[in-house]
């Protein structure tokens, strides 16, 4: 009999899912964006806070070359942006590490951006690990424009017109991110060292503002050039301007990330845990208007896959979203007037709803629900959020013994001791990276046999490390055990450093010929970051739009947009 999702306490109250479940590579596929996704939550700083973020500088030429900054205040501290934008050079254009032309590099700085600042940027930053980062730069970063959409947009603008919709919709953006590298790359600062108490030195923070403010470039370029082009140019409607988000794509170097903050993952998925249990545990009765937020909610996101023109090639369609979200309307709407679910009275008729979705919708649906259901505890969730952390570091504990550590690695890792790695296929692939494009690979094993494995061979390790213990008297301490076995140190600091987290590991052999490495990209990408309307190709690439709906500066000075996510097409 399998596991079950769902978890109780002793008095019938929901609690934290089952991770025996949940962490399947499948399950954590399908999570959907939340308030705890990245840039939800930090885009509901950025209003409440009102960021104040301005255009100081353009000095771009009509053939989109030039100088970009942007001043950013968050309360008492002061930001900046620089940006080097560059007329799209088509032959050496290229979203990846190994490109000699962007369409826009820059650096997010803290302080403001003098001339020494800007002059060290324009030098050091077109020569990626050549280069060197200033002491105060928290962000380099990379972007491409949508060439078709951007020149649609550019057109329109100059002929005096807004663009059409139907030109925007089938990306949603103007320019796409391809690179934004902190924590230390290229000599920016690590961001432990910015402390818990920065306004960015929480979880991926100064980089999701920085995609924040590539998407007001793109805005801010495509304004300027068409000035530049005609007198009779118009702005973008604020309305085309919300909807426009930016681009991002990402591929297998998240699986990487995964795996090496542990500690961040069960940080993140038990913030996000904490506020569906909360929501789930919320004793709704007949007439409570939190109801009626919530049909509002569930009305919204199936308008907003209804309008979604991205193709998905592994995971349920946009359209079957909005379909299966639609069946719960009728059960909102009886639990609002009677106070019942399906006739019957529950005290919490959210987890009724909840394992009900489970049973009878694909994944991404009810994960769908379950983020919708997040919006009815913010307090819970955003607390939650602020507490997303976790250090790097793993130790071992010496003073532990052998027999302890059998019964912990049987307990957290049963799922790895199951797999049979001699079956067909189990071994099949192999990590590394790339001579030419200096990027994470996956390939067979039998096509490149020198290659060294990058991945964490998680599954083969415990295995190994499992075979020793058991030939180790049970009474050994630790300290002795690695002194004979010094190779299983890392996989003995590994499991005894997060022997009391829940959900740090995706329980998977990511060298199987059935691993899909789309499903860890996915979590990263969309769960985790907030990312919309993603097309997966090749199982192992994803493209999507980040602050799709997101107010702009303006709004955010005016504390104004909270309810800019799921946004729908703009209507003309």
């Amino acid at each position: 009999m399998s596991a079950a999702l769902h978890q109780y306490d002793a008095t019938g109250r929901p609690t934290l899912r089952n991770p025996q479940v949940l962490m399947r590579p499948e399950r954590l596929a399908a999570m959907q964006p939340s308030r705890l996704s990245g840039t939800w939550s930090v885009m509901n700083r950025m209003i409440s806070e009102r960021w104040d973020i301005r255009l100081e500088r353009m000095d771009v030429d009509a053939e989109a070359n030039g100088t970009i900054v942007y001043d950013i205040r968050i309360g008492s501290h002061r930001f900046s942006f620089i940006a080097f934008s560059r007329s799209p050079n088509p032959e050496a254009r290229t979203g990846r590490i190994i490109g000699r032309s962007w369409d826009m590099m820059g650096t997010l700085n803290e302080g403001p951006a003098s001339e020494e600042a800007i002059e060290a940027a324009r030098r050091e930053i077109p020569l990626l690990y050549r280069g060197r980062a200033t002491p105060n730069a928290l962000v380099w970063c990379r972007s491409n424009r949508s060439m078709r959409v951007f020149n649609a947009v550019l057109d329109a603008l100059s002929n005096g017109r807004q663009p059409r919709i139907s030109d925007l919709n089938q990306v949603c953006y103007l320019m796409r991110n391809t690179g934004l590298d902190g924590n230390g790359t290229f000599g920016t600062r690590p961001f432990p060292a910015l402390g818990a108490d920065h306004p960015l030195g929480g979880m991926l923070e100064a980089q999701i503002l920085n995609a924040y403010l590539m998407r007001e470039l793109s805005c801010d370029l495509v304004e300027h050039l068409a000035r530049l082009r005609s007198e009779s140019s118009v702005p973008l409607d604020p309305a085309i301007r919300r909807y426009i988000g930016v681009g991002n794509g990402s591929a297998l170097g998240l699986i990487f990330y995964i795996q090496k903050h542990p500690r961040l993952l069960d940080s993140w998925i038990t913030a996000r845990e904490t506020a569906i249990a909360a929501a789930l545990a919320l004793p709704l009765a007949g007439g409570d208007p939190r109801i009626l937020q919530l049909c509002s909610l569930v009305r919204r996101a199936i308008r907003f896959r209804q309008e979604d023109r991205m193709m998905y090639e592994t995971f349920a369609s946009s359209a079957q979203v909005a379909e299966e979200l639609s069946t719960l309307l009728p059960k909102l709407e009886g639990l609002f007037e009677t106070g019942l679910v399906d006739g019957a009275a529950s005290a919490y008729p959210l987890d009724v709803l909840a394992r009900d979705c489970e049973t009878r919708m694909a994944p991404e649906s009810y994960e769908g629900f379950l983020s919708l259901i997040i919006e009815l505890v913010p307090e819970v969730a955003d607390r939650a959020a602020r507490s997303v952390g976790g250090a790097d570091e793993l130790e071992v504990d010496i003073r532990s013994d052998v027999a302890a550590l059998r019964a912990l690695i049987r307990r957290d890792y049963g799922w790895a001791l199951g797999i049979d790695l001699a079956e067909a296929g189990a071994r099949d692939y192999v990590w590394y990276k790339s001579e030419t494009a200096e990027e994470p690979r996956r390939g067979l094993r039998s096509e490149a046999p020198e290659a060294r494995d990058l991945g964490l061979d998680l599954v083969g390790a415990t295995q190994r490390l499992m075979a020793d213990l058991e030939a180790a008297p049970a009474e050994e301490g630790i300290a002795r055990f690695l002194l004979r076995h010094p190779a299983h140190r890392y996989y003995v600091a590994r499991a005894q450093s997060l022997e009391a987290l829940r959900y740090h590991t995706p329980m998977a052999n990511i060298d199987a010929a059935n691993f899909t490495p789309i499903d860890l990209v996915r979590l990263m990408n969309v769960a985790l970051h907030g990312i919309d309307k993603t097309r997966d190709y090749l199982q192992r690439n994803l493209r999507g739009v980040l602050f799709h709906g997101a107010p702009t500066r303006d709004d955010l000075r005016a504390g104004t947009g909270a309810d800019w996510f799921f946004p729908g097409e703009p209507q003309r």
